[in-house]
């Protein structure tokens, strides 16, 4: 039978630093957890791959359909460079106060260190406080030597640069690039697949139990970039029924579509499955074989094999990220 645009069923993540807006604003199941911090969307780590919710393949893992279906799902070059493993994590993220500062390990010393890939992001905005803020980078070029006096006298933030965001900002973060999401954000998160973090510094945050969390001080040394993010939004103007880039790397690309119109898109040249992320409204995606509704709030898999795909958006207008690996 043929592939088509494929649903998951959200894995939520109870956070010590989680609220309940990925619940009010986007019906995640809070399975019992008292705060849900984070929602994985589309994820191929290992002990959290996601199940198939929707049609025949319901109940499969993502990883039996690479197994079964290898480069009509993913692409055939992202087949052969990633094999089982599906090289991205989508999630959407509610920060009901602050998260600790962290850094993420590149490629290589993923590698070494953890037998894993790195950890490159980017956050794209869906509601924040009026007074929200983020920390991206440093203010100025720093080196190790201070950060390390700074951390040990409490005044690591100090040197790090505070974002006020609002809704719609978009965040790219490299690995090496610091960083921690401030109380009142709710976003969505593009990553590798990995779940690698070196946590710095955690406000001396208890848990229920008393305990503080681990911190990676040394770990994070080497890794860290010291030097000025002098540009942490990304630029870009929102163009209506038109594909809007935000991000391109070698790990993903990232658009973002705000449409009040049936789209077309071709993705023949691509050799890459497709995801969507609904940021906004909801929309019906029309393939040659399959109708299939997406509310706002959930992420589809388009398979690479499926070329031909048209957007139509439900009462009004709908706005959508779109990642694929090029």
């Amino acid at each position: 039978m043929n592939l088509y645009p494929l649903k998951f069923t959200p894995i939520v993540k109870d956070k010590i630093w989680g609220g309940h807006k990925l619940e009010k604003m986007f019906g995640k199941n809070p399975n019992g957890l008292p705060n849900i911090g984070e929602s994985w969307e589309l994820s191929g780590c290992a002990g959290d791959v996601s199940v198939i919710s929707n049609g025949y393949l319901a109940g499969n893992t993502l990883e039996e359909l690479i197994e079964v279906y290898m480069g009509d799902l993913v692409g055939d070059k992202v087949y052969e460079r990633f094999g089982l493993t599906f090289p991205l994590l989508f999630k959407l993220i509610d920060a009901n106060d602050d998260l600790s500062i962290q850094v993420h390990p590149n490629d290589e010393v993923a590698a070494q260190r953890h037998n894993s890939f790195g950890k490159t992001e980017m956050w794209y905005i869906l509601d924040a406080n009026k007074d929200a803020s983020l920390i991206a980078g440093f203010t100025k070029d720093s080196n190790a030597e201070e950060y390390t006096q700074k951390l040990a006298a409490g005044q690591v933030e100090t040197l790090l640069q505070k974002v006020p965001v609002a809704k719609d900002d978009a965040i790219f973060i490299h690995a090496g690039l610091v960083h921690a999401i401030g109380r009142g954000i709710v976003l969505a998160e593009i990553q590798q697949t990995s779940d690698i973090t070196y946590r710095i510094y955690d406000y001396n945050r208890k848990d229920a139990s008393g305990k503080t969390r681990q911190l990676h001080t040394a770990e994070a040394l080497d890794v860290i970039d010291y030097s000025a993010n002098k540009k942490p939004k990304i630029a870009y103007v929102s163009n209506m029924n038109h594909v809007v880039n935000l991000a391109k790397c070698q790990y993903f690309t990232t658009n973002v579509l705000e449409f009040d119109q049936t789209i077309e898109r071709d993705y023949a040249p691509l050799d890459s499955f497709v995801a969507y992320m609904c940021v906004e409204g909801c929309i019906i995606i029309e393939t040659d074989s399959d109708k299939t509704e997406v509310a706002m709030g959930e992420t589809v898999l388009i398979p690479a094999v499926l070329n031909d795909v048209r957007l139509i958006p439900e009462n009004g207008k709908a706005k959508l990220l779109e990642v694929y690996i090029d």
